[in-house]
This record gives structure tokens, sequence and C-alpha cells, in this order.
């Protein structure tokens, strides 16, 4: 899947990673010829299981702020709510227990977030000392030219046609249209306000790594199931034309 549309500049919200799975027992039974955890006739309920995760997890992050007795309380409350076997009224638990839920996520995330942007910190700080030519522009961008480019120059107002090699500071790819061997074209006022910057100081021809920080990037929200809020990226980037 392209990541790039997600690149433009906007406040999706994102989480760190989708829910667990929900079924780990799964993995011992047999699996289908397709690779599936169960035949063909039941795979459209696990798919259901599957989708409510990425929609609750994937709003939340829930593998990443809960322990794990705590996230099987969450799928036991999950099953008997959903089941009608409940002994306690949902509204009733909701009310009771809801603000200090939300406290307890509130608290959570917000350690998370300040963790994983201190972590980028630090990478940039060490980046910087292992490439001597690599600059750190005043916004806290890091430009590193990998290769001097001989043509146009572009501004917030042209497109660009680019391959881009996206990971974080861990070295997951998150996206790459190196790795598709496609590349892409996209008006760069819309994109996230490093790449902006960054695309801004090549020329036609050249190639650069971005060290984005979180505020030229992505900021608390993330996005996707791949950033997580704060997260600090890493990109390396030819030009190949303006327009």
């Amino acid at each position: 899947m392209t990541f790039l549309p997600t690149l433009l500049a906007s406040a999706r919200g994102f989480t760190p990673r989708a829910l667990p799975q929900v079924a780990r027992a799964a993995t011992a039974r047999a699996m289908s010829s397709e690779g599936m955890p169960y035949d063909d006739d039941k795979m459209p309920f696990y798919a259901l299981g599957v989708n409510l995760a990425k929609q609750v997890g994937g709003q939340t992050g829930f593998n990443s702020l809960l322990e794990e007795d705590e996230l099987e309380l969450v799928l036991t409350g999950f099953g008997e709510a959903i089941r009608g076997t409940a002994t306690q009224d949902g509204n009733k638990v909701l009310t009771t227990y809801g603000m200090a839920l939300n406290k307890i996520l509130q608290e959570r995330s917000s350690n998370i977030v300040t963790r994983v942007k201190q972590e980028g910190e630090e990478f940039i700080a060490n980046f910087l000392d292992c490439n001597d030519d690599a600059v750190k522009t005043e916004s806290g961008l890091v430009y590193y030219c990998m290769k001097e480019g001989e043509g146009k120059q572009p501004t917030v107002q042209d497109s660009v046609e680019v391959h881009y090699h996206g990971t974080l500071i861990d070295g997951t790819v998150f996206d790459s249209s190196v790795d598709r061997g496609q590349t892409i074209s996209f008006p760069l006022g819309q994109v996230i306000k490093g790449w902006q910057e960054g695309l801004a100081m090549m020329k036609e021809g050249g190639k650069a790594t971005l060290v984005i920080p979180s505020d030229l990037g992505y900021g608390e929200a993330g996005s996707g199931d791949v950033i997580p809020p704060g997260a600090t990226l890493k990109f390396e980037v030819e030009l190949f034309k303006v327009n």
C-alpha cells in the first residue's frame, strides 16, 4: 500500500500498532491451503474480528498501553458485552469507570509520546555526530546531501516527482516507492512540513536524507498503523523532476 497519500499534511489519528491477535491459540491450529487459521467458510467471521480489532486498536493502540492481564480484561468485557452474558449493566459500568479509564489511557499515552520523542532527539544527535556534512535547520529538520542535483529547485507551489524510502528510527520501513519500483508525483505544498522544507533544499537529480522530527511530520497523532505518535522519521529522497 502506498504510504505517500498519508504524507499529505493532515491530522489523521493514528496509534502505534493495531490490537494484538485476539486468538493467539489460532496459530496452533491447522492452517488452510492459503495459510489462513480457519477454513474458508469460517474466515469471514474471523475477518470481522480482525476488522473490529483494527478499528478499536487502531484508534487507541491498546497493545502499547495495556499490560497482558489488562488486555485480557478488555477482551473479556468485549466478549461478555457482545454475547449479552455480562452480569453488570454496560451503561452503569461505563458511567462508573469511564472517567478512570480515560485518565489511565491519557497518562500512558502521554508517557509513550514523551519517550518516543526523546528517542528521536537522541537519534538526530547521533546522526549529526556520524555525518559531518549533515545540517540541522532552525525548524529542527536534518538535511544530508547524498548527491548534488543540477536542475530546478522546487518551491511549495510546485509538483515534484520523486523516489523515497521511509523508515522509523529503528530501521522499520513504513513505505518505499523504491521498493515498489515506481516513482510518484505530488504537489509539494500538500505534504508534511519536513518534506516541504527538505525538498525545497534539493535540485533535480539530487538525492538526500531527511530526518524529520515529529513536529514537522505527524506530531502526536501519528498516522496509519505504522508511525507512532511523536515519531521521528528518516527518508532517503531522490528528486527527479520539478513541475
